[in-house]
């Protein structure tokens, strides 16, 4: 691999980011980081042997630029980028509600645009990316973002108009599944349960399930008749669930996480 990758704005994630393609073969010479504070700089030098550059030197350097800033310092960092980026760089966006026409607007006519939305698990290598391409990005430039965030996790790609439901189940979604974790502990307490204990078991419980439900090829709703016998225990608690409206409550999440993203997309903070 000889391309030069430059993470801009190194957070967890691109830290994250930056882990999985070395693991993955990735020669760390070959990849570029920036960040804020120089001693964030620094610390991702010493622990994987990157090199820490400026913005201005990234873009100038770096063939494939993947932006990792907050949605609303993305417009800062594009109007330093932007006197440096010649059309031949690939530009490849993780700024959630961002559209990749925000980001060709801003740079030189014909510049490709990935959008990328990905999740918390990146630091696990268990990440969910979703990637769509801008109007001058070509397969071989999603077949690169593929290759670099196929190191942390499972990669799909989605017409760009599918991006905001995307970031509503996936990118929010780790989120989902922890409070979900976190409310089915604070029961098994209420029932008796030490916390820790009630703990194992929810974690345990969901790992086999999301095993179950990624390896069998079997309907969720299949998977949950096998556990809910007439008369039975499980089927009481899902009487409960519905009684309280929880499938409609995810619905509504949902669709208010997917707002959100639009709101970020048209500039409201």
């Amino acid at each position: 691999m000889t391309q030069k990758v430059a993470v801009l704005g190194t957070g967890k994630i691109g830290e994250a980011l930056l882990s999985g393609m070395i693991r993955a073969g990735w020669d760390p010479a070959d990849l570029l980081v920036t960040a804020r504070r120089p001693e964030r700089a620094k610390e991702l030098q010493e622990r994987h042997g990157v090199t820490p550059v400026t913005n201005a030197e990234a873009a100038k350097s770096a063939d494939t630029l993947i932006l990792t800033v907050k949605p609303q310092d993305m417009g800062t960092l594009l109007d330093e980028l932007a006197p440096h980026i010649p059309t031949d760089r690939l530009v490849i966006s993780g700024a959630a509600g961002i559209p990749t026409s925000f980001f060709e607007e801003r740079l030189t006519q014909g510049t490709p645009v990935v959008r990328v939305m990905t999740n918390t698990p990146a630091l696990v290598d268990e990440a969910m990316s979703v990637i769509s391409a801008g109007s001058h990005a070509t397969a071989e430039h999603l077949a690169h973002a593929e290759e670099i965030f196929g190191a942390v996790g499972k990669t799909l790609r989605v017409p760009e108009s599918q991006q905001d439901a995307c970031t509503a189940l996936s990118g929010s979604g780790p989120a989902y599944f922890f409070y979900l974790v976190e409310a089915m502990t604070d029961a098994g307490i209420l029932l008796g349960l030490p916390r820790d204990k009630a703990h194992d078991l929810i974690v345990q419980s969901a790992i086999g399930a999301a095993v179950m439900l990624r390896d069998s090829g079997e309907h969720p709703v299949k998977l949950r008749e096998n556990v809910t016998s007439p008369a039975g225990t499980t089927i009481n608690a899902i009487r409960e669930l519905e009684n309280h409206g929880v499938r409609a409550a995810l619905i509504a999440a949902l669709e208010a996480a997917r707002d959100r993203s639009r709101e970020l997309a048209s500039g409201n903070s």
